[in-house]
C-alpha cells in the first residue's frame, strides 16, 4: 500500500476512537464535542460571531446556532452587542468561564494520557504536518 494511503487510513482509524473517548470525557461535564469546541474557541478568542464559530468548526451556521442555543440555555454563553445590529456576537458568561476551567482540567489529563510516549518535538512536527495538510485542503 502506498504511504499516502496508509497515512490517510491511519488518520481515519484515529479519528473515531478519539472522538468517542473525548465525548466520554466531556459527558462527565454533560457536554459534547461541538459544545466544548465553542467553549474552547470563545475562551481563547473572546467574543465571536456565529459566522466565525461556523468557520472555525467547518460546519454550517444553523448547526452552530443550535449548539449556541443549547449553551445559552445552560447559561454558558450570552449575546453581546456587535458593531452591526444584524451581527450576533457571543461570549462566555462567568458560569461558562468556570465550566471551561473545570472541563479543561479533565481534557488536559485525557490529552496528556493519549500522548504518552510521544515527545514534544514529535508533537510539534505532527502539528506542523496537520497544518500543512489543512492548508492544502482549503486552497
Amino acid at each position: 500500500m502506498k504511504t499516502y494511503r496508509k497515512f490517510f487510513q491511519q488518520l481515519l482509524l484515529l479519528y473515531r476512537p478519539f472522538e468517542n473517548r473525548l465525548n466520554a470525557q466531556l459527558a462527565k461535564h454533560d457536554l459534547y464535542r461541538a459544545q466544548w469546541s465553542i467553549l474552547h474557541y470563545l475562551s481563547n478568542n473572546g467574543s465571536s460571531t456565529l459566522v466565525e464559530l461556523s468557520n472555525y468548526q467547518s460546519v454550517e451556521k444553523p448547526t452552530v446556532t443550535r449548539t449556541i442555543n443549547r449553551l445559552e440555555e445552560l447559561g454558558y454563553v450570552e449575546h453581546v452587542p456587535g458593531k452591526d445590529r444584524r451581527e450576533k456576537r457571543m461570549q462566555l458568561t462567568e458560569l461558562g468561564k468556570n465550566i471551561y476551567k473545570d472541563v479543561r482540567v479533565t481534557i488536559d489529563q485525557f490529552e496528556q494520557d493519549i500522548l504518552k510516549g510521544i515527545s514534544e518535538e514529535e508533537q510539534l512536527e505532527v502539528i506542523r504536518i496537520m497544518r500543512e495538510i489543512q492548508n492544502n485542503i482549503i486552497e
